[in-house]
């Protein structure tokens, strides 16, 4: 704080009046200004729709004042090299999961739409591991690459970060955390082994689906049957998949040795990318912080010519759709049906396609490699949106208002979805059911049936009514941490229990036992004293 002293009055006293008050008035303003400590971030990210959100987040602590530097693969599909927010730190990948991931989708695609045999099935699936373990296993490779270049070492050692702040879906930053021996803030909802309070918080299977069941937290005997089953097949793709890369990580630069789960249970802050408006209920822990919907922002101002094509629709209103920064376009044939479905209605249309344009197009449908998601969202006009279900689209449908037609294609697209059709807020098509008249009746059913936009408008104040913006949250507990070193008395010491002492299993046999020991002891008792009469009976009869 700036202290206001004589000599600075005296010294304000000889300019002129006007002036005189504006050196007195900023003078004030500044000596109650809150100091600003910027801190030195180091931040790991994962590519692709989650680094859209993490950006969302260097972007406010670089504004904040904090120094930011980024790692990133030199194969980077969206983290530029050079930017004014941060300093990049670029470590070589090997080429070729890119293109493995475009011919996987494009499979994953077909199957989707025209169904497939068991057998075509568990290829596709088996594809699909794989390409996931070959993603986390160029990581571990990448980072092993650092740590065995002292020089790269020395320079990270050298800046003195504060903390590191990583999205744990790929944990090598978790492992790079531990090797620097920094405090761990997690920007996440997913982890190697699937969502992230599977690791970190009381997750009965009873009533918390597991990702990729397609359950709800309601589940008769079958469904208790099918999430159990799914939650053993994540616990094995962890345990014999994915985990094995990183055991040899640890093994080799970790003194000690140590394992993905551990590290991830020591982080300090879970910065846990949903809430409840969203999720289903659950048990929770005291460092996880909720900040769904933190990238959410006001609605700006569209471009012109695009603002005037939205206010040509007059009061049949606009529909927007997108199906996120991983699929361009649909094949051929879908995207015949949609446009003419579209074609139909009098609302005007905005779709991001990078396909080839559709033959059925109508005059009412504009074509775009980009949208400003967001801003339209926020605009009076927007009446629905038609999204594939990623976390980003939804919380913003969520945030400004506007219900759902979800298309779910992969990962968690289906349960997120299912999140908002469980509430009232959207509904599900799937690919495989896609034709003209079905999108067409899937499209004025959300439109015209005034349910979905009450319940979500209903979703939107419940989750705006915070006493705290999500990003306030965020931006608070990251400084937190910087603050006070780490944050360990929020972490519980139970990870660190063997499973039979956190399920008291022990106790139980002990308990067992004991009252086994007293009811044979008492039977024995009770047998020898019958005993003792029966002979004293015999001895007077004789």
């Amino acid at each position: 704080m700036i202290t206001l002293t004589f000599s600075t009055f005296e010294c304000t006293m000889s300019l002129p009046p006007v002036c005189r008050i504006l050196t007195l008035v900023g003078i004030c303003l500044i000596s109650f200004t809150t100091p600003c400590y910027g801190g030195n971030i180091l931040v790991f990210p994962v590519d692709g729709s989650h680094w859209i959100n993490m950006k969302v987040l260097v972007e406010e602590l670089h504004a904040r004042g904090h120094n930011i530097t980024v790692i990133r693969g030199s194969t980077s599909w969206y983290i530029a090299e050079k930017s004014p927010l941060y300093t990049s730190f670029t470590v070589q990948i090997k080429e070729g999961y890119e293109e493995f991931f475009g011919k996987y989708l494009k499979k994953h695609l077909k199957m989707e739409r025209e169904g497939a045999s068991a057998l075509t099935f568990l290829k596709l699936t088996k594809d699909f591991i794989s390409m996931v373990s070959e993603g986390h296993f160029l990581w571990c490779e990448a980072i092993s690459e650092i740590f065995d270049d002292p020089n790269r070492v020395k320079s990270l050692i050298d800046a003195q970060y504060d903390l590191v702040l990583t999205d744990p879906a790929v944990s090598v930053g978790v492992v790079l955390a531990k090797y620097l021996k920094l405090p761990l803030v997690l920007n996440v909802r997913w982890i190697p082994g699937g969502e992230g309070h599977f690791a970190v918080a009381p997750s009965p299977l009873s009533y918390i689906p597991v990702p990729g069941s397609g359950l709800t937290d309601k589940m008769d005997f079958m469904q208790r049957i099918k999430n159990l089953f799914f939650h053993s097949i994540i616990v094995l793709q962890q345990k014999f998949v994915l985990g094995p890369h990183y055991d040899a990580l640890c093994d080799k630069y970790i003194e000690g040795g140590c394992d993905v789960f551990s590290l991830l249970q020591e982080a300090d802050i879970w910065l846990f990318r949903s809430d409840f408006v969203f999720d289903f209920p659950r048990p929770t822990m005291p460092n996880i912080v909720y900040i769904g919907g933190f990238q959410c922002k006001p609605a700006q101002p569209l471009p012109a010519d695009l603002e005037q094509f939205v206010q040509s629709a007059g009061e049949h209103g606009v529909i927007i759709m997108t199906l996120g920064s991983t699929v361009n376009a649909l094949p051929a044939e879908v995207a015949e049906e949609i446009a003419s479905a579209f074609a139909k209605m009098p609302q005007k249309v905005i779709w991001r396609h990078k396909g080839e344009r559709p033959s059925t197009l109508g005059n009412n449908t504009l074509i775009v490699d980009w949208m400003p998601q967001k801003d339209l969202l926020g605009h009076p006009q927007t009446k629905v949106f038609v999204a594939h279900g990623g976390t980003n689209g939804v919380q913003e449908a969520i945030y400004h208002g506007v219900p759902v037609l979800g298309i779910p294609l992969f990962f968690d697209q289906y349960d997120n979805l299912l999140r908002l059709q469980e509430r009232g807020a959207g509904k599900i098509i799937l690919l495989a059911d896609v034709n003209s008249q079905t999108f067409e009746q899937a499209v004025k059913e959300v439109l015209h049936q005034e349910s979905y936009r009450q319940n979500i408008e209903r979703l939107s104040r419940l989750h705006r009514d915070q006493p705290i913006a999500p990003m306030d949250r965020a931006v608070f507990w990251v400084e937190y941490v910087m603050r006070h070193k780490g944050a360990p008395h929020l972490r519980t010491e139970a990870y660190k229990m063997p499973w039979y002492s956190y399920y008291c299993v022990d106790v139980m046999v002990f308990l067992l036992s004991a009252a086994a020991v007293l009811l044979l002891s008492t039977l024995a008792i009770f047998r020898f004293l019958c005993c003792s009469r029966k002979r004293k009976t015999k001895d007077k009869q004789h």
